[in-house]
This record gives structure tokens, sequence and C-alpha cells, in this order.
């Protein structure tokens, strides 16, 4: 049996940043287990800047100010308290990042360079041209190295493990031969990301961001929090979804319809194309709805007049993927785009250190929710939350294993994993995995999307106990044991169906609109009744059982959201 002291699941920039800080500062044992190469993994994808109050583009930036947008963005949702924390700490994050080697872009005067994002009050989004996630993720991986954290690349997590009180680790397939194995840990953080691909076509995701972290987590008992809340980001490319960053807009570019118009001065006269992304993301599906939008249903981003040089210098990466994936080139023409599923503003249910209700067990990143977004995430905090909450995680699980003996491990650990597997490889029903994956991302982005009524919810959750049931007749064409993609692909997708009908059920449940949850049967913000988290935990008969926290409120009451 392997065993480790902390272990952490996924090998995004909070499960790296977790492991080091537990490796670094004392010789305990850490591994991250992941299903990904680590620099494969989708912290690589995110493209425009992260957050810090540094105040090196504007002088009168202040942590304050930070923590005041973030919670209005979050349409007073967010926990204020967590909020406060995270905008304090960041600076403190990025100068670390910095220290190890971080290439952020530099002002003239050799600080580190800040742009504008959506809902911010000032430019505090630090960046490395459009490829920042990039560039975070391969320095953390490096540092990772230098200290020592174990790796186990292509491995997938089947179940979270603990007695009730505290953890004692998790069973994981190896995907390279096919092996099941107990891993024994003290300490477990689950940092494996978020859950857009429940989207299907219509998301930003990578084909792997399939939720695996709050579904083994939810199997396991453990509650997730406001899953109903998924944000749909501007800017994705009009066929594949890929995601055209915050920071084209951040560098000047403009939304137009198809009539030409700006037509954010209607939505956000103020902020325009910087409004927030649950304002402007449904801003450009009633222009579309109006008739003023492409033939296709998009809208267009023009950075025509931000000029050659400004474009090769700050969005390059933008550049190729618009000629590679929509045959236009930016500095010519308008990108035609549609809003993409993003980011999950839900997950499991922790505390400010990332400690889930079990001892031992903790959350970072996507896959975690403390909550500092609350019903709608601004740019630029995505990344600072992976590196606070991964930190913090990760210091609080090193003082925790140096503290505790290893936890007894049952003899049959194994045994109700390994009948799955065994239940699945000799399945020999007719249904495809591609199939179910299809229709449940079709019913997902129509039924339940930027724009959600009682009426589409519940027949959202009518397919879903379809696809559950067509679920059970799907077949692993593959037989073999070693490198079964297969195999694989059928946990991921049972993974996303338990999370689909949980963020639907949410959905139909939560009557008001607040952030990216827009309801257009009950289109006001309700306090007096829904300034509350969601809990989802699940019940005796499989079936999700909802219930409810109060937001915490610390300084800034609730006020209309007007950019």
């Amino acid at each position: 049996m392997l065993t480790y002291d902390v272990l952490i699941i996924g090998s995004g920039g909070a499960g790296l940043y977790a492991a080091l800080k537990s490796r670094m500062e004392e010789d305990l044992q850490v591994a991250v287990l992941t299903k990904v190469y680590p620099t494969r993994s989708h912290t690589s994808a995110a493209q425009g800047g992260v957050n810090a109050a540094l105040a090196n583009k504007d002088k009168t930036d202040t942590w304050e100010q930070h923590w005041f947008d973030t919670v209005k963005g979050s349409d007073y949702l967010a926990d204020q308290d967590a909020v406060e924390m995270m905008c304090r700490e960041a600076p403190e994050v990025i100068r670390e990042l910095e220290h190890w080697g971080c290439p952020f872009d530099r002002t003239k005067e050799g600080k580190i360079a800040q742009r504008p994002f959506g809902g911010a009050s000032k430019p505090r989004a630090c960046y490395a041209a459009d490829k920042i996630g990039h560039v975070m993720l391969h320095t953390l991986y490096e540092q990772g190295l230098r200290h020592g954290v174990n790796y186990f690349n292509e491995w997938f997590t089947l179940s979270l493990l603990h007695d009730g009180q505290r953890c004692l680790g998790v069973n994981a397939l190896d995907i390279r031969t096919g092996k099941l194995h107990t891993i024994q840990a003290k300490a477990v953080i689950l940092a494996t990301g978020g859950y857009g691909r429940i989207y299907w076509k219509r998301t930003s995701n990578a084909y792997g961001n399939t939720g695996d972290g709050a579904a083994i987590a939810y199997r396991a008992g453990l509650p997730l929090k406001d899953m109903e809340f998924v944000q749909f980001h501007p800017t994705g490319l009009r066929r594949t979804g890929i995601l055209m960053t915050e920071g084209a807009r951040g560098e000047g570019g403009y939304l137009l319809n198809a009539l030409g118009e700006r037509f954010m001065s209607r939505y956000a006269p103020e902020k325009m194309e910087l409004g927030p992304r649950d304002l402007v993301s449904r801003a450009i599906e009633t222009e579309v709805r109006e008739g003023r939008g492409g033939a296709d249903g998009e809208v267009f981003l023009d950075l025509t007049h931000l000029g050659k040089e400004r474009i090769l210098n700050r969005l390059p990466q933008i550049r190729e993927l618009c000629i590679g994936f929509e045959g236009v080139d930016p500095l010519e023409e308008p990108v035609p785009i549609k809003p993409t599923a993003h980011y999950s503003m839900g997950g499991i249910h922790t505390d400010i250190n990332g400690l889930s209700p079990i001892e031992g067990i903790y959350a970072a990143g996507e896959a975690g929710c403390v909550s500092v977004h609350g019903a709608n995430r601004l740019g630029g905090n995505s990344l600072l939350d992976i590196l606070i909450f991964g930190r913090r995680a990760g210091n609080h699980a090193l003082a925790y294993a140096r503290n505790i003996d290893l936890p007894k491990m049952p003899k049959n650990a194994l045994e109700a994993d390994e009948n799955r597997i065994k239940a699945l490889m000799e399945n020999d029903g007719k249904e495809k995995i591609a199939d179910i994956r299809r229709d449940m991302g079709n019913l997902m982005a129509n039924k339940a999307g930027i724009y959600r009524n009682a009426t589409d919810l519940t027949k959202a959750l009518e397919g879903l106990t379809i696809l559950k049931q067509r679920y059970k007749n799907v077949q692993v064409a593959d037989k073999q044991k070693i490198f079964n993609t297969d195999l694989v692909a059928v946990l991921e997708l049972g993974n996303m169906l338990e999370l689909a009908e949980i963020v639907t059920k949410g959905a139909l449940e939560r009557t008001e609109c607040r952030g990216a949850h827009y309801r257009e049967d009950f289109p006001e913000r309700d306090d007096k009744n829904w300034l509350k988290h969601t809990i989802a935990t699940k019940g005796t008969d499989g079936e999700p059982v909802l219930s409810f926290e109060d937001v915490t409120i610390t300084k800034f009451q609730p006020e209309t959201r007007v950019y």
C-alpha cells in the first residue's frame, strides 16, 4: 500500500501550490496524483491576468477596493471574511510567485505590469502577455520538482476514504497499467478543477474538467455548495467555445453586434465592455435574441484598432487561436464570438483554510467553494483563488499531518471500487459514451444555461433522469487494462451526470436572479429570501438533498449592482 503524509489530487495551480507549501517547510512525504501530466492541467489555459492590488498601474489602488469590487461582482453572495483575507494576501502571493521565477510582464520601471479587467475599479490584473496561467503552472511545477514532491501522472481517483471523522486516503486507478491501488494518507487535498464539461461543446473547459473531485467528495458524503452558479464567459470563439481572454477587452477591444454597434452602451454605459462577465454574457444573448446577432447567433470582438504591435506583443496566443480555429486574423477583421461555459463558482464546501467537514480532507481552487466568488467571479480572481487557497490548504494540511499518526485502513478498502470497475468492464449494454455525453451537454446548454426558467429546468431534470438510466447500459468498448481511456471516459461521464443533476436542482430551487444565475420567471434579486448558500448532500436514496446557509456579511451591505 502506498503511504503519504499529504496527498494532493489534481495538478493545476491550486494543487501544485498546495504540494509545494506542504513539502518545502517540513520533511513530510507529499505526492500529487493527477490524471494528466501537470503542465497540461487547465490552469495553463488561463490567459489574461491574476488580480492583486499592487498599485503599479494606478497608485491609488488598495486591497480594500479589490475587496469591495469582488463582493459587488459576486452579487453579494460571497462570504466577505473570506474575500477580505484573499484580497489582503494577494500582493504577498504574487510577489512570492515572482521570486520563484514567474516571468510577469514589466512596466518601464521594472515593476509587475497590470491591465484592466471586467468589474474592477482599478487595473490590477498582473499578466504575462496572454499566457499567465501557462507560466504560473510551469513555475509551480518546477519548484515542486526542486523541493522533492512526488508526482503520480496519469492516475484517476475513484473514491475518497474516511471513517466519518478523519481522512484515510483514496482509491485510484493507474491508467498506464489498469491496476487499482489504495493510497493511505493523513491528509488529502482535492484540487481537481471545475465541472464545465457538463456543457459539452459550449464550453472553454478542457476535456478533463469533469468535476471528479466534487463528485467523489459528494459520493463520500461531503457537502457541495452553490453548484447552480456556472459562469459563462462572454467571449468564446464561435465554433469551438475556446476562450478569448478578457485581457483582449482590457487592452481596449470592442464588442460589436451584426449592425456594427458597440451594444454594451445599452447594458453597462459606464464600464462598457469591461462590465462583469455575467452582465456582458446576458447582453450578448439579448442582442442575439432580439435579432442583432450574426447568422450563427454570434457577435463580434473587434481588436483591429489596437494596432499590429500591441496585438502581437500583448495578445499573440489569441491571434493564433483566432486564425487556427476561426480562420479570422484579428489584425484585419472582428472575431466572431459567443458566450461559453467557463467557470464553476460552486464546489466542495470548505472553511477559510480549505478544510471540509471531515478532518484531514481539504479542497482548493475551482474544486472548492470557500466562497470568494459568490454568484459571479470577477476576471483575474480565479488564478488568485488557486494561489491563496492552494497555499492555505497546503499550510494547514502540513500542520495537521505533522501532529497526527497514520490512519488505520480497513482491509476491504478497495473492494467496492474493484466491483464497480468489474461491472463497468463486463457491461454488455449498447449505449455509447459519446452519445450520452453529447445529449447531456446539449440538455444543459439549452435548458440550464445563461437564461433559465422553471419549465426548462424541470425538463432538464427529467432528461437527466433518463440519461442516468441510459448510463447503466453504457458500454466500455475497450476491454484491455493498459491505457484504457474508454474506461476513464465512462467514469468521467458518471461524475458529470451526478453534478449536472445537482446544478439543475439548485437552479430550479433558487427562485431569483443573482449573478450568473438568471431566472426569467423570477427576474429580481431577492435578498430577503435568497441571501443564502445552497448546500447539496447525497441522500439515502442517492438523490441530492438541498439545504441553505446564510452568507457571511461583515462590511458591505447588499445594494443594487450597477456598472
